[in-house]
Order: C-alpha cells, then structure tokens, then sequence
C-alpha cells in the first residue's frame, strides 16, 4: 500500500478505535456520524494538498513543516496530513498513528462542546437577565399575580438547566482536552527538512570524516609488528590491572563496572580535560546538578511519559521530588535544561551555554542481549553533557557550534571519527535533526556512537514553559509639533513583543566511557601498555605511558 494512502487509513483506524472506547471515556455524546464524517474528510484531504500547497506523493514523501514550528494539538488538528507524514517518515508504531489521528477526532468533538457550552451560558445570562427584569418590574407595579409568578420560575428554571448544561460540557471538554494533552505527549517531534529519510541507522547521512584510522597505528609502532592485533578495551584495562567487572557485578548486578588504579586515573584525566576543554575554551558555564529528579522535569525534555521503563524510579517510600515521583536522571540534559522552567527570558541573555559532568542511570529496557561487553552499554555511566538555550532564529547556528565543540574533543585527543546526520527512522524521540559523532575503535574494527548533537526546536521547551522575549525595537517617527532636529531625536515605543519559546540544543561532550575505551583500545601498544595521549597528561601528573604492572 503506497504510504499516503497509509496516513489516510490511520485516521480512520484511529477514529474506529476512538468509537470503540468513546463510552468508556464518558463521551456519549459523540456520534458516529460525527467520527465518519471527520474520518472520511481526513483521509480525502491526506491524498490532496495540504494548507501549505505540499501534496503526499504516492512515494509517500515527507511534507516539509513549513511556517509549524513546533508540535502542538493546533499542528495535529489544522495540519494533519503533514504530522502523519511525519510519523510514517519516522516509522511510528501504529500506536502513535492512532493516537495522532484520536487527537483530530477528539478536536471535532471539543468543538461541539465549547459551542454547547457556550450556547448554555448565553441562555444563563439572558435568562437570568430576565428574571431580574421581572422582579423588577413586579417591585415597581406592586403586581403579584400568578403569572408573573410563573414567568419568574419559568425563568429561573430555564437558567438552572442552562448552568447545568453549561457545567456538564465543561467537565466533559475537561476530559476531553485532557486526553488529548495525554496523548499529545506521545507524538514524536516534528522533523527538520534536512534529516533524510530512512529505516535505521543503516540509511544515516555521512557527513564527513576526521583522521585517518592508520595514523596512530603507524606512530604507535603497530605497523612494526605485523602479527599484532588490536585488543578490545576490557582485555587492555584487563593487562593493566584496572579492570574490575566481576566485582561490580557481584555487587550491583549486569551491566555495571568497577575500575581501578591507572585505568581509573585515566578516566578522571578525561572527565576534568573536557571539563576544562568546554569553560576555559568554548564558553559553556559548568552547573553542578541534581542527580536525582521529579517527573514534571523529565516530561518538560520529553523522556516521560513514553520512556520510563529505561529510567530508574526511585520507591516512593524513600523519597519523592515536591510529592512527585523521583527519579535518578538518565542525563544530565535534564536538569540542565529544566534550569530555566516556567521562565521568561530576556532575548539579550541568549543563548545560555551550560555543561556538566554527571553520573547517568539507564534501565536499558530494550536493550537485553545487545552490547554486553566492556563500556559500550551500561546501566551506570559518566557523561559530559552540553546544552544551548537559544532564541528560535539562532538555534540551527547553535546547534552547528554545539557539534562542533564535541568534534573538537575527539580531535584534541587525536581520535578518528565520522559525523553522521541521522536518518527519519533512527533519529531520537524529542529531536528535530540531529548529529551523530561515531568514533573508531580498532578492537572491534567499527565506528561506535560516542556523541550525540540533538536540536530539539521548541519542543521541550513547550513542555516545561521555557520562553524568552524577544528584543523590542523602536522605530524613528516624524512630530509637526516639534522641529526637525527634535523629530529625528524621538523615537516611538513599538508594542511589547510577546513572549515566544525557546529552543534547546543537548549533546555529549563527551560520554566519558566511551572515550575511556576509544582512548584504550587506539592507544594501546604491542606490549600491552597504553600511550597517554598529549591533552591528558597534565591531568595524569605527567604520565606518558600506562604500564603492565
């Protein structure tokens, strides 16, 4: 089936799923002829252009967003056709295509309630206007005859029964709007029009490549041993002594690691030399954060609600954030960003720049059998995180920089790396285009994700209420009551600017584990000893070799 003709299908999918569960829902009054009707004028205008004059090909071409900037219940309901395009480009789950298509359904019938709502309270207002009316005019005639009488109760019942109306719509457009915000929070972003599409990270985008993958071979004499090679980095940490996953695992469980000795110094080295890197050079101002966070700020960057199997809850008994439920934070993208919730900017303070260096707790839900060995997928791990707040006409130039402040890193350390743009398909949950930086790792002959540089648009920041506003700019204006000279001095005060939401920018900068690995596995020697590369030897107190014990 051509896909466009899939994003039709959802819609009706969706709408006869919706009726399905419509009496449970407390939505009697939803007709099935107002669901058909919507479903059938939904999936016409999927196969027709769309507002913005785009058509959905039968190839099923994605329909560029246009002037939407971010997704919100208005984008799903007026622009339809370009959110399922979308989803289908990300390969959504049937799941979320029906749930785009209900928020639409349920659209139509929110419609019908803020007009019954607001026809009872028109009838409320008139007639309790003529109640007093009545009252008034048997006060002035000193009449109290029955029929007055019963054009006030007449009246007063008719304004009753309206108030009643009135709140029995508004508590059914409560629920109603309220599921549609539930599953709002379910739909992916909004892609950007330069992420290709595709399946999986099989169809990513090389953008470009760094360093040759014989260089530090040759300089490191591996080239004079013809027979060698290359260890993976547990067997390298192994000859050196610092490799402690047995016990790690006996007391904490599967994916989880001790280091020791050198190996241990080594990835301090790492951490503080990226530390150092992003506040001495790139400008980032470093935060110390809370590990441990409520749900509100993990919704506000879009981990929750669809994700919570890969986080780490904390049992309620033991502690809860302001009485909601805690959690141990899977990066520190999320206090870093929730720094500014429920804040209005100021546009002369953009954009903000922090990093920090934080521990990161993952359940890796989805992820059993997959990357057992060594550092490349752990439960525990430490990670230094950068995020931008931007204004939204500067967020794909900071986003630019971003990623280029994590390819400096790798550089720095002389460590080979490709930088991929994520295809439809592989591209994360909350981002709108991202970055992925992949470093070499000679043990295992590939290149391993050791960054990722995600532009999120306004889409986190709509969740937790992040915005600023932007500058307000005066415009000269010509005065007949003044003279020449004065009149070129005056300005006029344009209107106050509103407020508009930010933009936010995150990626790794980088995950230390990953680098520990890809520094191990890259500087190993024949002998089994490991180089220091020149950038952390400072941070060793001089140390140039790692040597077998």
């Amino acid at each position: 089936m051509p896909r466009s003709m899939k994003m039709a299908a959802a819609y009706a999918v969706a709408a006869a799923g919706f009726l399905g569960r419509s009496s449970t829902l407390g939505f009697s009054a939803l007709s099935t002829r107002t669901i058909s009707r919507f479903a059938t004028r939904a999936s016409s205008k999927l196969l027709s252009n769309s507002d913005s004059g785009s058509a959905v090909t039968e190839d099923g071409s994605r329909i560029s967003r246009g002037d939407v900037d971010g997704l919100d219940l208005r984008a799903v309901t007026d622009r339809g056709d370009m959110v399922m395009s979308h989803l289908i480009s990300r390969r959504a789950s049937e799941e979320t295509m029906k749930a785009a298509g209900e928020i639409a359904t349920l659209n139509e019938r929110r419609k019908e309630l803020i007009l019954s709502r607001d026809s009872a309270l028109s009838i409320r207002k008139e007639q309790s206007a003529l109640v007093g009316q009545l009252m008034r005019n048997r006060s002035k005639d000193n009449d109290d005859s029955d029929s007055d009488k019963t054009a006030v109760e007449e009246a007063k019942a008719k304004s009753s029964a309206a108030t009643a109306d009135a709140a029995e719509a508004e508590s059914e457009l409560s629920d109603v709007e309220s599921r549609m915000n539930g599953l709002l929070a379910n739909l992916p972003n909004l892609l950007d029009d330069s992420v290709p599409d595709g399946k999986d990270e099989n169809d990513n985008e090389e953008v470009e490549r760094w360093g040759s993958i014989d260089d530090l071979p040759k300089e490191l004499g591996w080239t004079d041993e013809g027979d060698f090679q290359p260890l993976w980095h547990d067997d390298v940490a192994m000859g050196l002594d610092g490799w402690k996953v047995d016990n790690a695992v006996q007391m904490s469980g599967s994916r989880f690691v001790a280091l020791s000795g050198h190996v241990a110094r080594l990835e301090r080295a790492i951490s503080s030399f990226l530390l150092d890197m992003h506040t001495e050079t790139n400008g980032y101002t470093e935060v110390s954060v809370p590990y441990v966070v409520g749900r509100s700020a993990l919704e506000g960057t879009a981990q929750l609600p669809k994700f919570e199997e890969d986080l780490f809850r904390i049992n309620p008994e033991s502690h809860t954030c302001n009485g909601e439920d805690a959690f141990l934070i899977p990066t520190a993208e999320v206090p870093l960003t929730n720094m500014h919730r429920d804040t209005i900017l100021e546009h002369d303070a953009l954009p903000i720049s922090y990093v920090a260096l934080t521990p990161c707790f993952r359940a890796e839900a989805g992820s059993y059998g997959r990357d057992t060995r060594g550092l490349i997928r752990t439960h525990q791990f430490h990670k230094v995180e950068m995020v931008k707040i931007s204004a939204a006409d500067d967020s794909d130039n900071q986003h630019e920089l971003l990623t280029r402040h994590a390819q400096g890193c790798l550089e720095a350390l002389k460590l080979p790396y490709r930088k991929v743009r994520l295809c439809s398909g592989d591209i994360g949950f909350s981002a709108r285009q991202c970055y992925d930086l992949e470093v070499w790792l000679p043990g295992s002959k590939e290149y391993r994700e050791i960054s990722s540089c995600s532009n999120t648009g306004d889409f986190q920041a709509r969740r937790m209420a992040l915005r600023y506003r932007p500058k307000q700019e005066v415009s000269p204006t010509n005065d007949d009551t003044t003279d020449t000279k004065d009149a070129n001095k005056k300005k006029k005060k344009q209107k106050k600017p509103k407020p508009q939401f930010c933009h936010t920018i995150n990626g790794s900068g980088l995950a230390i584990g990953r680098t520990l690995l890809a520094v191990l596995e890259n500087y190993q020697m024949p002998d089994g000893s490991v180089t220091v590369p020149d950038v952390l030897r400072p941070y060793m107190g001089g140390m140039e070799i790692l040597k077998l014990p």
